[in-house]
């Protein structure tokens, strides 16, 4: 069994973490972020580091033990370093481009998809076949990415769509003769 909630999380420099009432906030260059830690575990801040603990010996105090460690550690790192998600667009005629707040994509439909951007996640479209996604929540930086990723997911016979950098897509042989 893991024990990853032991591990403390050390605060890195320009970061202030605050406990109150239950809520974790971190604040630091990349903006402000909460987190309820909840009925089942404890969290305390001493000489730069954040330590966890079960409130109970329970099951599911346990598991959460770990999965709230995991949450405050991606915190800390959000808001002092933040989150990248990259995506390719392969296709002919498939491009996008970011008019003011709006993301504009033209994936092979009869017309253009906006994409309305967020206040708490940056896009940018350096090349008219690349978006990169930015911001200091992982868990929003990864759902705006699978948003933009499902209007066009890539197909297995030209590779056509919208993919992760990272993402490697099957190839099926078509009809043959």
């Amino acid at each position: 069994m893991s024990r990853i909630g032991r591990n403390p999380v050390s605060i890195p420099q320009g970061v202030t973490i605050e406990v109150a009432g239950g809520v974790l906030t971190a604040k630091g260059k990349l903006g402000t972020l909460k987190l309820p830690v909840g009925s089942e575990v404890a969290a305390s801040v001493a000489d730069g580091k954040i330590t966890l603990s079960t409130k109970s010996d329970s099951k599911r105090a346990r598991t959460q033990w770990g999965t709230a460690r995991a949450l405050v550690n991606n915190m800390v790192t959000g808001v002092s370093k933040g989150f990248t998600k990259n995506l390719e667009i392969e296709g002919v005629g498939y491009r996008a481009a970011v008019q003011g707040k709006t993301l504009i994509l033209q994936l092979g439909y009869s017309h253009e998809v906006s994409f309305p951007i967020p206040d708490d996640v940056k896009i940018e479209a350096a090349k008219p076949t690349s978006i990169t996604i930015t911001g200091p929540d992982k868990q929003r930086v990864g759902q705006v990415a699978a948003v933009l990723r499902a209007y066009r997911k890539p197909e297995p016979y030209k590779g056509k769509g919208i993919r992760y950098d990272n993402e490697t897509v099957r190839r099926k042989e078509g009809k043959k003769k």
